[in-house]
């Protein structure tokens, strides 16, 4: 089963957010998830790979996957299991952040999603999984 993450670059009350996604991650590996599709950028991103990363200590068989959305830079991933380039060398430069996400929750299962305002790039790929009928699990403020 494969689960992707949508949340803001800056994550408000981290030590909540951050006993929450322990809590849904570890319950998602007991329902069968073992693939997990990151994004690696910001706050909330770094927390899931931290919490994955935590969890494959007692749960060996999970992969951990940066989606990259560029090819031309420096990644460092290092915190990962393995890199991945979906399709998207015709996609503009400006979109390929959004098509990427796109393309983790065409991928997923299920979105496991921080999102706690309306506007930018997180509330776009909530709305984009829901339209998708994707299973979505949200942190509640």
């Amino acid at each position: 089963m494969v689960v992707t993450f949508c949340g803001h670059r800056e994550v408000q009350e981290p030590e909540k957010v951050q006993k929450w996604l322990y809590e849904a991650v570890a319950g998602l590996i007991r329902e069968g998830a073992d693939c997990f599709y990151l994004g690696g950028y910001g706050q909330f991103d770094t927390m899931a790979a931290d919490v994955i990363r935590e969890l494959k200590q007692e749960c060996s068989h999970i992969r951990s996957v940066l989606v990259l959305p560029y090819l031309d830079r420096e990644y460092d991933t290092s915190a990962y299991d393995e890199s991945i380039y979906p399709p998207l060398e015709n996609v503009p430069r400006r979109y390929a952040i959004s098509k990427r996400n796109e393309y983790m929750v065409d991928a997923a299962d299920i979105v496991v999603a921080y999102v706690v305002y309306s506007f930018g790039g997180a509330s776009n790929t909530l709305r984009y999984a829901e339209r998708k009928q994707k299973r979505i699990i949200r942190f509640n403020s």
